[in-house]
């Protein structure tokens, strides 16, 4: 039996399962079995708590950076690995913090190892905020053709540690229209895939210096999900791309399962963004691996 915990970020739901010392290797059936929703607990993916110096990962985080004890080793929902989750990471914060594994001190940062680096947490008014580290434009515009939609849309490519497509929506009636039951098609197609989201601007875009949009997502190895964290960054990132250089760098993205923050700040290494929102730990109980 193993003990799991079920926990979310907006809607953007995950099992988590604390392996500290590395002793358990879910295979790629065991994941997908764990997270469908009719045979199994149900979740968008899998976080599992080890310690950095237990995964063979977990090597560059600490060689970036010592204190980076937990890494979060994230699966998505059909088992493939991937590099960040925005939403996962701030709900695996919480349940280091929950468990007594680790403690954010107001004005503290707690660094979390990933597949895409070192990444910082820390107390937010919403919950918790997570600097995504660097972003840049991938340079991969795929043209995009979604059911629901009658013609192909341009896609901006941009990168937060892990690939997005952004593609603008006229309306809401339009972003309504959308049917994500399968995967965009993208033209050229991505090697590693990519996150595909859908974005329409608020009216105004800009209310009291703070941008707003709304979205749908796709995300890659999972479907359509009620949110995406690193997805609400790459949105707002692509939105202020397309305003100009008046844009705010302070954004608030709602999604179908609640409302998001992004911020945009200049660091040593170039503009960083962060995410802010809430995390929540919904139950807890043991399953028997097959």
């Amino acid at each position: 039996m193993v003990a799991f915990t079920k926990g979310h970020g907006t809607g953007n739901d995950f099992i988590i399962i604390a392996d500290p010392d590395g002793a358990l290797d879910l295979t790629v059936e065991q994941v997908a079995v764990l997270c469908d929703r009719h045979f199994g607990i149900g979740a968008d993916g899998i976080l599992r708590v080890v310690r950095s110096s237990a995964i063979a990962e977990g090597a560059a985080a600490l060689a970036e950076e010592p204190a980076a004890e937990w890494f979060m080793d994230y699966r998505n929902a059909d088992g493939s690995i991937a590099e960040m989750c925005g939403n996962g990471i701030r709900v695996f914060a919480h349940y280091l913090v929950r468990a007594g594994l680790a403690t954010i001190e107001p004005g503290a940062t707690l660094p979390i190892g990933t597949r895409a680096g070192v990444r910082d947490v820390t107390r937010s008014a919403t919950g918790y905020q997570v600097d995504l580290g660097r972003w840049k434009l991938s340079g991969d515009d795929p043209l995009v053709r979604v059911d629901g939609l009658p013609v192909t849309r341009p896609g901006l490519g941009i990168d937060v540690g892990n690939p997005h497509v952004i593609v603008a929506i006229a309306s809401e009636h339009e972003l309504a229209l959308l049917e994500l039951h399968r995967a965009p098609e993208l033209d050229p197609i991505l090697p590693a895939g990519a996150n595909v989201e859908f974005v329409v601007p608020g009216e105004p875009l800009v209310r009291d210096g703070v941008g707003h949009v709304r979205m749908r997502v796709f995300e890659r190895g999972v479907g359509e999900t009620l949110s995406c964290g690193t997805g609400v960054a790459a949105t707002a990132l692509a939105v202020r791309y397309w305003a100009g250089e008046n844009a705010p760098n302070n954004w608030q993205v709602e999604v179908p399962g609640g409302t998001l923050g992004v911020r945009m700040f200049p660091a040593e290494d170039g503009e960083h963004v962060a995410l802010s929102g809430p995390a929540q730990l919904v139950f807890s109980g043991e399953i028997e691996l097959l």
